[in-house]
């Protein structure tokens, strides 16, 4: 852990020596209950911060290897484009083959349009359940015996 505190000592009076329950004083036993809660409270935290910063620093090479992964995506339909350019170039001339592949992106990129658009119209923006259960709240609160 670099940088956070280990807590690990004893809980001590202000003469540095452990309180003995049996001779110790109410106060003196509440006191220490509240440093040994607050003792707990600040190695949690510090607990916490630490698996935070290691399962952040998991997500954050997993989201740049996704990333290198949508790049060598895109250059796989790139290059298989072309290849398919160059391919269909020995049935037909090259720039009809050129058109043909323009021709098959085009009609992908339609109907993923058209399949975008239509679900993006399904989409309500405004959550109807909670709005209704804020007016049956509303009225209760105005008329709570009713």
């Amino acid at each position: 852990m670099s940088g956070a505190q280990v807590y690990d000592e004893p809980i001590t009076d202000r003469r540095m020596a452990v309180l003995d329950p049996d001779r110790a004083s109410v106060g003196e036993l509440v006191g220490e209950l509240g440093r040994d809660l607050s003792l707990l409270v600040h190695q949690e935290i510090a607990l916490a911060r630490m698996e935070l910063k290691e399962e952040a620093g998991k997500a954050g090479k997993g989201a740049g290897m996704l990333g290198g992964a949508g790049y060598a995506g895109h250059l796989l339909v790139l290059f298989g484009s072309l290849a398919g350019v160059f391919g269909l170039a020995h049935v037909i001339g090259l720039a009809w083959a050129a058109l043909v592949v323009a021709g098959f992106w085009a009609l992908v990129a339609g109907v993923l349009f058209l399949g975008g658009r239509r679900k993006l119209h399904t989409v309500h923006p405004k959550p109807e359940q909670t709005v209704e259960t804020l007016k049956e709240d509303a009225q209760w609160a105005r008329h709570p015996r009713s």
